[in-house]
């Protein structure tokens, strides 16, 4: 396994460069200095770190392990149902939910939300 500069690590575990430079500091992670001085963590050591899940809240306990935080980019509603979008980093995730579920959780563009998905199908690549 490769090797990832803070900022690379940060991305993967959807937190910012800053905290994962704090947690190198603090020991909470391992990194080593490249040839030109800047800190890299090494991929099992990040995998580790993230199956751990010592980076989570600790109040956001769920089974379902794929969250996606962002911010809401578009609510389209109806009498019963709605559709919420939210951009979180790269991603677009698209959510159908009931009306009374976006009035209840005061989704609104703008809002920062967090996507939580379970799925029993989930299709896994890798870049070329």
């Amino acid at each position: 396994m490769g090797r990832f500069r803070i900022g690379e690590a940060a991305e993967l575990l959807g937190v910012s460069a800053d905290t994962l430079r704090r947690w190198v500091d603090t020991g909470r992670l391992p990194a080593v200095r490249d040839t030109h001085g800047h800190r890299q963590v090494d991929g099992a050591d990040l995998a580790a770190f993230a199956r751990s899940g010592a980076y989570r809240d600790a109040a956001a306990r769920s089974s379902a392990r794929n969250r996606f935080r962002g911010i809401v980019t578009a609510v389209t509603r109806d009498t019963v149902m709605a559709q919420v979008e939210v951009q979180a980093g790269p991603f677009r995730v698209v959510s159908l939910l009931s009306t009374g579920a976006v009035d209840e959780l005061d989704l609104r563009v703008g809002r920062i939300a967090e996507a939580v998905v379970k799925s029993t199908n989930v299709v896994i690549e890798v870049p070329e």
